[in-house]
């Protein structure tokens, strides 16, 4: 595997670095992503990992830039990876053309319909390709047998769905401002129609969508954590987000968890909208319940 690092530098101790590399996963095509590693990371001493998913029109720099983690990282003694949030260049006629659709919005899914199959496979990626990756780039400083998965937005959406589509690989998950239920709400609706199929139940909508995760979670009596940890999942969401009655609906991912037996925590912040502003205020809250997961503390 061949991953080539593009960029290093630091903050707070922190040593950040930026690696390129070719995706079977996505097509063959080349992603990006970042690494922070905190003061202590070293062969000796491996530290933990977070997987942080940036949400529509980001790429992989966006969190590194806004969010204020290096101070974090290092009181913490944890890693950050942040992968892109699409594929990019796949040569699809269509895929620029909005926002929040196609590029930079790969929504954390496997497409199955043309022409998004061959590419936008965001969900593997995640879950599937980009452990191997970071062993290769970063296995020698980050203990990938301790990952936890956080994100904001679409992200969040991508962070809660792997947590529960891949019960216990996962030490905990948390998110800020998450599309809890796409499968009613115009991004969800939107995306899921093109990259899975006009049909919510014949082309398995439900199986990217938390919410319904969770109730299928409660319907089989599998009640309980999701994560290896045991720890609660946090929710971390602005009162005054233009984007949440419509198209967020923590509410639903709430009454889910509840269902479920799904230890939830769903903070509204007042006065906080959707933005990195609101992230950075509240992200020491999560890296720290994070971190006292992937610490055992």
């Amino acid at each position: 595997m061949d991953v080539t690092k593009t960029l290093t530098n630091k903050a707070f101790g922190c040593t950040l670095q930026r690696f390129k590399h070719v995706s079977p996963t996505l097509g063959g095509l080349s992603a990006n992503f970042h690494v922070i590693l905190p003061p202590g990371a070293s062969p000796d001493k491996k530290v933990p990992l977070l997987i942080w998913l940036s949400g529509l029109t980001c790429t992989d720099e966006n969190f590194t830039i806004k969010a204020g983690a290096f101070q974090w990282c290092a009181r913490y003694n944890v890693a950050i990876a942040t992968p892109d949030t699409s594929p990019r260049g796949a040569g699809i006629a269509t895929e620029d053309d909005s926002w929040d659709f196609g590029t930079g919005a790969g929504f954390y899914v496997n497409a199955t319909q043309e022409p998004w199959s061959k590419h936008y496979r965001m969900f593997d990626y995640v879950n599937v390709e980009f452990p191997k990756v970071l062993a290769e780039a970063v296995g020698d400083t980050v203990d990938l047998s301790r990952v936890s998965i956080f994100g904001h937005s679409m992200g969040g959406h991508g962070a809660l769905i792997s947590a529960l589509k891949n019960p216990g690989k996962y030490y905990s998950v948390s998110a800020f401002a998450p599309i809890c239920h796409p499968t009613d709400c115009p991004w969800g609706k939107k995306c899921f129609s093109n990259y899975l199929g006009e049909s919510p139940d014949a082309s398995g909508w439900a199986a990217y969508d938390a919410t319904e995760l969770l109730l299928a979670h409660a319907a089989a009596a599998a009640a309980g954590p999701i994560v290896k940890s045991g720890e609660r999942v946090l929710v971390d969401q602005g009162a005054d987000d233009s984007f949440l009655e419509q198209q967020l609906k923590p509410g639903a991912l709430e009454a889910a968890c509840k269902k479920a037996g799904v230890p939830v925590e769903v903070r509204m912040q007042e006065g906080y909208d959707h933005s990195y502003f609101f992230i950075a205020s509240f992200l020491e809250d999560h890296i720290k319940l994070h971190a006292s997961a992937l610490h055992g503390k």
